[in-house]
């Protein structure tokens, strides 16, 4: 096997910074000892980490943002893409440096990739005193014990039953406004690009009613917005145990509550509470799911509906279940229901196996029909251990993919462009999340269909819902003006 960090220059925690990454808040409660966690990819990873400081808090730890105060680092990782996981052995280089001068330092590798490389991480580099997969972070303190006391803690079981439904999160560099609760784990979709079925196991659902209980929770400590995480939130699916289906009827609540009914019950906590949930499977989105989106001023009009490819044959390859015919009908409908504002964004992956550039220009074609408001955006990478490595050869030349890519960010570009000055001049809601990057006299929030609104300051406040007139745009981002 390959030398885990051969050839990886060592990156600067300014880097770090640039790429998707949070890190932890600075805390200072009187615990006696310090964590430092630098999460990065998706959502879920993020959502992951405030489970694990809670986890950590009950065990002696504050947070802090400065890795030098540190006794225990934590990385959480992706494994999707390649360019995560050299981002991440970057950083891993960066630790291993700042152990040497500090040898008591505790360093652990969490999620995706603490499952895929555990035999790397531990055997071969040495690198790492913890490697925790997803389903195990009730273990950590146990597992930093045992590090500390000179061994290799090491837990990644995948569990069929986990879902963190009894921790409260510490909401990390929270901006007391938006906050994520997750609604199920693991993933049964096998997608042939995909490792997340085996790196985050098996779909189960969290119980509906501890979900209400935190956005309760969250909404009387003053938070606006809450979104509702999975891997495939519209296969969440919850059922009761016989013995607490009567009780359960008995409160007009049903003893099987598919994600229509969680959404409405979310819903209803307050007219005022935002309701977002994240991701979508083209498959599985059902009109019911649309309908309730509709009946609910506070549910956001907003969808993220992974397309992937524009072609049926590699959608096919990919494992995706469905056709592009299907994919435009699920739009097509999206469109009749909540209508033509209601943002939808799309993740593709340019130059999988075998794609032509006939099946290329399928997918920039889609693009035109759906117009996505905006998208994420890859060439292929091939990741080992997915049913696309062992079925089919990465057979696309590298500069074929960076150009098809250019391609698709150019044609998402201009259709960003084109759906942001179909808001010009109209007066939409607006949740302030914050300060402007550019400037401390403009604030940010967003709209329904989750596009980023600037605004002057004046004297609104963060979490203010304001009524806003939108005067310019630019691909990215509103411009408005408080009405």
């Amino acid at each position: 096997m390959e030398n885990l960090i051969r050839d990886i220059d060592i990156i600067s925690p300014e880097e770090a910074q640039a790429c998707d990454v949070k890190v932890t808040a600075e805390e200072a409660t009187g615990k006696s000892k310090k964590l430092y966690i630098e999460s990065y990819g998706c959502q879920m990873n993020f959502s992951d980490s405030e489970i694990v400081a809670s986890i950590m808090k009950e065990n002696g730890f504050d947070t802090t943002s400065d890795m030098e105060k540190a006794d225990v680092i934590f990385l959480n990782t992706c494994s999707i893409r390649e360019k995560a996981e050299l981002t991440v052995r970057k950083r891993l280089v960066h630790f291993n440096a700042l152990k040497k001068n500090k040898p008591e330092l505790t360093i652990g590798v969490l999620g995706c990739m603490a499952e895929r490389l555990k035999e790397k991480l531990l055997e071969e580099e040495q690198i790492v005193d913890v490697v925790v997969g997803p389903d195990a972070y009730r273990d950590l303190p146990n597992l930093v014990a045992v590090a500390e006391a000179g061994d290799k803690g090491v837990n990644t079981f995948l569990s069929r039953e986990e879902t963190y439904a009894d921790i409260a999160p510490v909401r990390l560099n929270s901006n007391g406004v938006s906050a994520f609760i997750s609604i199920m784990r693991g993933c049964d979709n096998m997608c042939s690009f995909c490792v997340v079925p085996f790196t985050r196991g098996r779909e189960r659902s969290r119980d509906p009613h501890s979900i209400v209980a935190e956005a309760r929770e969250l909404f009387a400590k003053g938070y606006k917005e809450v979104t509702l995480l999975g891997q495939n939130v519209d296969s969440y699916k919850w059922s009761a145990e016989e013995n607490n289906k009567a009780r359960l009827n008995k409160m007009g609540v049903d003893a099987v509550v598919n994600f229509a009914q969680l959404l409405e019950m979310v819903a209803q906590v307050d007219p005022k509470l935002r309701v977002r949930f994240s991701t979508s499977h083209p498959k599985d989105i059902t009109d019911e799911v649309l309908y309730t989106m509709k009946r609910y001023a506070n549910i956001c009009k907003y969808i993220h509906l992974p397309v992937q490819s524009g072609n049926s044959r590699v959608l096919d390859l990919m494992n995706r279940t469905y056709t592009r015919e299907w994919y435009l009908e699920r739009v097509e409908k999206i469109r009749e229901i909540l209508g033509e504002d209601c943002g939808i964004s799309s993740d593709m992956i340019a130059g999988f196996c075998t794609e032509t550039e006939e099946e290329h220009q399928d997918t920039l074609s889609l693009m035109d029909i759906v117009q996505y408001d905006f998208s994420y955006m890859f060439f292929y990478s091939e990741r080992p251990g997915t049913l696309a490595a062992k079925k089919f050869k990465d057979d696309i030349p590298l500069e074929v993919k960076k150009r098809r890519l250019a391609e698709i960010i150019a044609k998402q570009n201009a259709l960003s462009l084109l759906r942001n000055q179909r808001d010009v001049g109209q007066v939409q809601e607006i949740l302030i999340e914050g300060v402007s990057k550019r400037s401390e006299e403009q604030l940010k929030g967003r709209n329904s269909a989750n596009k980023v609104v600037i605004i002057d300051k004046g004297a609104h406040q963060i979490g203010d819902y304001v009524q806003v007139k939108i005067t310019h745009c630019s691909t990215a981002t509103l411009f408005g003006e408080v009405v």
